[in-house]
């Protein structure tokens, strides 16, 4: 068995590419550099394949220890096939991109996609948060809500590796429009934005807060985490406001434990920074919401890998699909 694999997170604004121990989940090797996405796809491709030979490089084994490629990308894939179907969040036009055939081409070695939030949620349940368990659910909360589930030690890759959109879960029929076109979606109500916005409106309103003060009133620079820092300062609007939050994520939460019963649910993405002032009200509420299964047995933490996750995910992916023939 090869021991080595090729990690690529194809990012909005960074390319990174690692060389990975995919036994010990030790990035050994990385690079990173802006995507330029605005050059177009091929560009970006072509500097792609050139960090991955130059990677490999570094390397002190021959590429005959690496099994292959995997590449995390924020898109709608046809994994069997290579194809990128759609990128909406990337500048260039990556609409029915066989990104995997023409990187197999430049490189010369098996290339596997997978999409990023999944690559993150494998990362962690092999190497992470989630380590030893059976299942577990993953929320990776930024600009947007992704996820990822883990059942019986199989990642679910159903639908075209498409299943796990657990921000698009449905909280209130009647609520906000999303940008998925649809209403009262997750997203809507607890992304990074969502949060932002609710900091803004306190403040537009005159509540009695510090998060304006935070950002000189320049009401375009409130995000989560100039609100996390308010919190922190015990500031009680801001407290609030990620009770509000949390407490949403964690309704989410419970709805998905009740379907899959996973042991652990790990919260990823930049708003997971805030650590306890999210994961608390989470915790609160599905403890609150959930009657008819053994809720103490569900942890709520947050994920362990950091900007590496979606990489190791990447990696394991690529493993998994050359080497491998079961998730144990």
């Amino acid at each position: 068995m090869k021991n080595y694999a090729i990690g690529c997170d194809l990012g909005g604004t960074n390319l990174r590419v690692g060389v990975v121990d995919v036994q010990n989940g030790k990035v050994i090797y990385l690079q990173s550099t802006p995507t330029q996405a605005r050059e177009g796809y091929s560009a970006v491709i072509a500097r792609m394949a050139k960090m991955i030979r130059d990677v490999i490089s570094h390397c002190e084994f021959s590429r005959e220890n690496i099994c292959g490629i995997g590449i995390g990308a924020p898109a709608v894939l046809n994994p069997q096939e290579g194809v990128v179907l759609l990128m909406p969040n990337l500048y260039g036009g990556w609409r029915n991109v066989p990104l995997g055939k023409l990187m197999s081409n430049l490189v010369q070695m098996p290339v596997h996609l997978i999409n990023d939030v999944r690559a993150t949620t494998y990362g962690e349940w092999k190497y992470g948060a989630g380590k030893n368990t059976s299942t577990m659910v993953c929320f990776s909360i930024g600009t947007g809500i992704g996820g990822g589930v883990v059942i019986n030690k199989e990642l679910v890759m159903n639908f075209h590796g498409t299943t796990g959109e657990l921000g698009h879960m449905i909280i209130d029929p009647n609520g906000p429009e999303c940008g998925c076109g649809n209403h009262g979606c997750l997203e809507a109500y607890a992304s990074g934005p969502a949060l932002a916005a609710l900091g803004i409106k306190a403040v537009k309103q005159g509540r009695t807060t510090i998060i304006g003060e935070l950002v000189n009133f320049d009401l375009n620079l409130i995000n989560a985490e100039v609100i996390a820092q308010a919190a922190l300062q015990g500031d009680q609007i801001a407290r609030e406001i990620y009770e509000y939050v949390g407490g949403i994520i964690g309704l989410a939460a419970a709805n998905v434990s009740l379907a899959v019963g996973p042991e652990r649910i790990v919260i990823c993405g930049g708003v997971a920074k805030a650590r306890d002032l999210l994961l608390d009200p989470i915790k609160a509420t599905i403890q609150k919401r959930i009657f008819v299964l053994p809720k103490e047995k569900i942890m709520v933490v947050k994920g362990a890998l950091g900007d590496e996750a979606g990489i190791l995910g990447s990696a394991n992916w690529a493993s998994f699909k050359e080497n491998d023939h079961t998730f144990n």
